[in-house]
């Protein structure tokens, strides 16, 4: 998809606050610090759109952008950050799950792993849940210009195997500074919500 025009369309904590126009949904998800919003400004070829920082934990609301008036990408917070209290934690927690289980428009969910460990308790958790629940999961293994070229097919097993995942379970590995995964992640997503494309 040519990406020409993004805004960010709504911020939310609760479903009243979620647009109601029906479009299909991309939700992003993964741990603190994976790399979401550079994925995210990767897709959309922005630099700062969705915000990244150095301190994880700091999306701690549903950001939902408007990706050429065609779907929203929908940012959630990361999950596994231990600084966080306890109490936002849970909230953060609750709020995941109520979009995740009544979200009628969500047609996906782009899962990230850093792509030089195993996957920790945290990723494994929210595989299972997001296979239990049925969904069209691409997993996203990110910071690929941190390893060598030649690390790369073990590490990606490394992750298929940590995540228990099948061979047709679908595993794309990210490159932040080259851009590696764009093009292929965009297929899948085009695939997914059915996107034909304009005619030029």
């Amino acid at each position: 998809m040519k990406v020409n025009n993004v805004s960010l369309a709504a911020v939310g904590v609760k479903m009243s606050q979620y647009p109601t126009d029906k479009k299909p949904e991309i939700a992003f998800a993964g741990k603190s610090n994976v790399g979401k919003s550079t994925l995210i400004n990767a897709m959309i070829g922005r630099k700062a759109l969705a915000r990244t920082s150095s301190q994880p934990g700091k999306t701690r609301t549903i950001n939902f952008y408007d990706v050429e008036n065609i779907l929203y990408f929908v940012d959630l917070p990361g999950y596994g950050y231990a600084k966080a209290p306890k109490t936002e934690i849970e909230r953060w927690g609750v709020m995941i799950e109520e979009y995740l289980n009544k979200r009628d428009t969500l047609m996906g969910i782009v899962m990230l792993v850093d792509i030089r460990h195993e996957p920790g308790e945290n990723d494994k958790m929210m595989y299972n849940w997001l296979k239990h629940y049925n969904y069209d999961i691409i997993v996203v293994a990110t910071k690929l210009d941190k390893i060598k070229r030649s690390q790369i097919q073990k590490q990606l097993s490394v992750v298929r195997k940590g995540l228990n995942m099948s061979a047709e379970d679908r595993l794309v590995s990210f490159s932040g500074e080259t851009k590696t995964g764009v093009d292929e992640l965009w297929e899948i997503l085009e695939n997914i919500i059915g996107y034909e494309g304009k005619e030029e």
